[in-house]
């Protein structure tokens, strides 16, 4: 017990995209467990902070603005001033890029300094794990973990999740029942949008899989997620490609990653193109189907797949390997409408015909 005691404080240099910082909640989780005394100081990017506020395995959220990423000496400044201001007897670097090597550089007094095996990894780092082996990428991050070892049991969690306050969700309730939504039927939230353009499954399969979803589920009600202004076109595109079907509720809209997770947190169900949402809904307890775009294994960013989460790849029906002599869109075409829709249809079939509804 007195070793683990000796660990104070620790550093945990995230960075990046909700995904990726939704997942990283297994190995804060973890530390949490197996170094209670500890805090836990999280390094995130400007924009995704709100989501580990008060997030109980984060102790402190160290944000990177936009500008401060982009300069370097504005980088250099405050990644100095990070590992100066306290004395971390862990930093943990997920990135592991160059630039986030700078945290370590000026941290040659940490007793541990790890981080992800790549070719100038050793100059800085005290262990330089390679994590890119079998697994999801919750499983893979715990790897990072291993070297605390030496100092005490480490209880080993993927458990990842986001929390939100119960007046954020009843606020977002209030909304939704103004504009319409039963919450005796089911909600489904669907991002029919996708971040980076390309990545979404064909325009006119996704109106084909939604008006299957109204057809054949009429109590289900829709609400499209989107976080900018092309995905907001996207949308609405949507919308009028499904005429304005009074299923979908475009009025109601998550304005920030918090009223997103009040959003989810009122759902049944979430379906759509693969990314941050789906993650968050996984993390709040929400049922999801996804669609993986080509290049993105499910294998690897869909942890614990079951019945209540689980998704389409074109890697379900070609080798992955067999993949690489074919172009992206033909692989993309890989996940036909009809086998999105045998997927899609019988999750639904097992969360509306829960108890629930």
């Amino acid at each position: 017990m007195c070793k683990i005691m000796e660990i104070k404080n620790i550093l945990v240099i995230r960075f990046r995209r909700v995904g990726d910082s939704v997942l990283s909640m297994g190995l804060c989780h973890t530390l949490r467990k197996s170094f209670p005394g500890a805090e836990i100081d999280l390094v995130i990017n400007k924009g995704i902070d709100s989501l580990y506020r008060n997030h109980p395995d984060v102790d402190n959220v160290i944000v990177f603005d936009k500008e401060e990423c982009d300069n370097l000496f504005k980088y250099v400044k405050k990644a100095r001033e990070t590992v100066k201001t306290k004395r971390y007897d862990v930093i943990i670097d997920m990135r592991s890029t160059v630039k986030s090597s700078i945290f370590t550089l000026f941290s040659l007094h940490t007793r541990y300094r790890i981080g992800r095996k790549k070719w100038y990894s050793g100059l800085l780092l005290t262990h330089a794990v390679d994590n890119r082996l079998p697994g999801s990428r919750p499983e893979q991050n715990l790897l990072l973990v291993k070297p605390l070892e030496e100092v005490g049991e480490i209880s080993y969690s993927t458990d990842f999740r986001l929390y939100v306050s119960d007046d954020e969700v009843a606020s977002m309730c209030a909304r939704m029942e103004k504009q319409g939504i039963d919450f005796s039927r089911p909600v489904l939230i669907s991002a029919v949008a996708t971040r980076v353009k390309g990545k979404a499954w064909p325009f006119e399969w996704m109106t084909t899989v939604l008006k299957n979803v109204i057809s054949e589920f009429p109590q289900v009600q829709i609400i499209f997620n989107y976080s900018n202004k092309a995905e907001k076109e996207t949308a609405l595109a949507h919308y009028n490609a499904l005429d304005k079907d009074c299923h979908i509720f475009m009025d109601i809209h998550a304005d920030s990653l918090i009223e997103l997770c009040a959003l989810l947190s009122n759902s049944s169900m979430f379906f759509g193109n693969e990314g941050g949402p789906r993650h968050m809904a996984q993390a709040l307890g929400v049922p999801a189907y996804a669609i993986f775009p080509p290049g993105i294994k499910k294998e690897t960013w869909l942890h614990n797949e079951n019945d209540y989460n689980t998704g389409i790849s074109p890697d379900d029906f070609v080798p992955f390997e067999q993949q690489q002599e074919m172009e992206y869109n033909e692989r993309m075409e890989i996940m036909t409408v009809e086998r999105v829709w045998k997927g899609l249809s019988a999750f639904l079939d097992r969360i509306i015909g829960s108890d629930t509804f």
